[in-house]
């Protein structure tokens, strides 16, 4: 059987050593020889994914970064943000499977429990799960959000801030279990991927790591031979790809004479 290749789609250009911080994730799971995860950073951005004006310019350079996957050899894709930014637009435009880790966890929390709550770096990312819980019509089960308020950081992640990070992440945690009523905890961010152990050994109910669970979803997906519904997911009349990688390269040029 060939091996299955899964492009994981980064929301924010990287440099080789930040992006493996990102390639933890896959590595902390057990997958056989048969899948291997690439990563890709987008080619630009705008700043953290905290508001509409952001989440829009993230829909489309994740999508521009994703316009290849299917040519490029790929059997699924996954994006690397609990905004599921550019998903919807790329099930449109390709056939292979394509996973978001915010539906993802928080699909796979009422697998697990019955209420859960979301545990966040930020308060300012509380609307984004806001939108995706009403979008799936399960904000009956959320108990909300709690924020420990520190520094984010998407490209280094939370290298080097553990000892000060990680307390606070386990006493949010049982603010969300004693005070909210959550049964499952879900983490705010693929980029607080690198506190799931420790939690996991500290609190007694799940701690769902979103990014990791699209990539099992991505393998099992796949195991199945499911893709998304065409049905819903209609393709575009008329694809503008070529002016969408243009305008990329004109926020390329930008971006660097920033830097």
């Amino acid at each position: 059987m060939a091996k299955k290749k899964v492009l994981v789609i980064v929301p924010f250009p990287m440099t080789e050593e930040q992006l493996g911080f990102r390639q933890e994730q896959h590595a902390s799971l057990d997958f056989g020889p048969d899948i291997q995860f690439d990563y890709r950073p987008v080619r630009a951005a705008g700043g953290n994914l905290v508001s509409p004006y952001d989440w829009t310019i993230g829909d489309l350079v994740v999508l521009e970064a994703g316009l290849s996957a299917q040519e490029d050899g790929y059997d699924a894709v996954c994006i690397d943000t609990v905004s599921d930014s550019g998903v919807a637009a790329l099930r449109t435009i390709l056939d292979i499977p394509v996973i978001g880790p915010g539906r993802a966890m928080f699909l796979t929390a009422m697998l697990l429990g019955d209420k859960f709550g979301v545990l966040a770096m930020w308060d300012r990312w509380s609307g984004l799960y806001k939108k995706t819980i009403e979008e799936l019509g399960i904000a009956h089960k959320f108990v909300g959000v709690h924020s420990i308020d520190a520094t984010v950081d998407n490209r280094n992640l939370l290298s080097g801030k553990e000892e000060e990070t990680f307390g606070l992440l386990e006493e949010g945690c049982w603010t969300l279990i004693n005070e909210r009523g959550a049964d499952v905890i879900c983490l705010g961010s693929t980029s607080m991927h690198q506190s799931h152990l420790y939690l996991r050994d500290k609190i007694p109910v799940p701690i769902i790591n979103p990014g990791p669970v699209s990539y099992k979803l991505a393998e099992a997906v796949l195991g199945l031979g499911l893709a998304q519904s065409r049905q819903y997911y209609k393709p575009p009349i008329v694809r503008v790809d070529d002016r969408l990688r243009a305008m990329l390269d004109g926020a390329v040029e930008e971006q660097s004479k920033g830097q």
